[in-house]
């Protein structure tokens, strides 16, 4: 039977995912050959102490259990929009975790960045001097001098999804969400220079490593399309509008800055049920959120320095304004 809801944001792992229903006829992929979705510490940067503390206790809302379930059954990407600092990146490695998705792929995105940065990457200089250096290493085919990005990783025929993180896609160039729209509807691309490599041999397979590992998978005649939709996460701040096409092809959550009550639970889980002290700094948190941006680790910094240090009330209260500054004062990650 159908499992809803899949995700349920208690982040506890279980296979769940083998337990959707199949997709919407016109999200239906059939990409071969079926590949295995790797072990979660496959890619050592996915498994950093930073991402699994931040997957192990990420803490949903309903709306964010709803609205995640929603992109996992209909296959649409989710893009999730909100302030820095309310778990918009986190959320992508807690789904996966709980979800047992293998290491995210992460696509961090800059002006610069282009499709083709996500898709593959190869480079012709590194294939100009294998030529030089005689025969033997100039048979050794394209595919050694090309690497699948995390788009392109994401889009391989997997048993079940890849979890998929493109962070901060409002900073990209304005054609980028256009570029991404035929990809992620048709859940395919292709790779032209392996297209043209597969006309001259019997076979038209190629192993091409993958984004993350030195991990191999075969590619065939140039082509990779998906079997299993991989689970999209597009993170932004708020600071552009996306187009009506795009919009329309995603699942979209706009996250909030927390409440008191939500602050307290994202405190039990980082680190333990919050004291007086804890409590003061969230009061004084809430207070000053009302006039600019802060972001929850602020909070959590604050709080685990005054119950590591020895201070009075009045020196606690100045270091939550050294800590806690408004976002607008000085640059700050999106960490929880």
């Amino acid at each position: 039977m159908p499992l809803w809801p899949v995700y349920t944001g208690t982040s506890e792992p279980h296979d769940g995912i083998d337990r959707l229903p199949p997709p919407p006829p016109w999200r239906a992929f059939d990409g071969h050959p079926v590949l295995p979705v790797p072990d979660e510490r496959a890619d050592a940067a996915a498994v950093s102490p930073d991402r699994s503390h931040r997957a192990a206790t990420y803490q949903a809302t309903e709306e964010t259990v709803q609205l995640v379930n929603a992109a996992l059954y209909l296959r649409r990407p989710l893009l999730v929009t909100g302030p820095p600092g309310t778990g918009k990146s986190s959320l992508a490695y807690a789904v996966a975790r709980e979800l047992r998705l293998g290491p995210v792929l992460r696509w961090n995105i800059t002006s610069r960045s282009t499709l083709h940065d996500g898709l593959y990457q190869y480079d012709p200089l590194s294939r100009l001097y294998a030529a030089r250096q005689g025969p033997q290493a100039a048979d050794a085919g394209i595919e050694h001098h090309l690497r699948l990005g995390p788009l392109g990783t994401a889009l391989l025929p997997y048993d079940r999804p890849r979890a998929l993180l493109i962070d901060e896609i409002d900073k990209s160039d304005l054609d980028l969400p256009n570029d991404l729209l035929n990809v992620l509807e048709e859940g395919q691309y292709e790779i032209p220079e392996l297209v043209r490599s597969a006309r001259h041999t019997p076979e038209g397979r190629a192993q091409v490593m993958v984004d993350g590992t030195d991990e191999r998978v075969p590619v065939e005649r140039g082509r990779v399309r998906c079997r299993a939709f991989p689970f999209v996460v597009l993170t932004s701040n708020g600071e552009r509008e996306f187009p009506p096409a795009f919009l329309r092809r995603c699942v979209t959550l706009r996250l909030r800055q927390p409440d008191d009550r939500h602050l307290a639970e994202i405190v039990r889980a980082h680190l333990g049920e919050p004291d007086e002290r804890a409590r003061r700094l969230i009061e004084r948190f809430l207070s000053r959120a009302g006039a600019g941006d802060l972001a929850t680790d602020q909070l959590l910094n604050a709080i685990y320095l005054a119950r590591s240090a020895d201070l009075d009330a009045t020196s606690l209260d100045d270091l939550a304004e050294r800590l806690m500054p408004y976002l607008g004062q000085g640059a700050q990650t999106d960490v929880f």
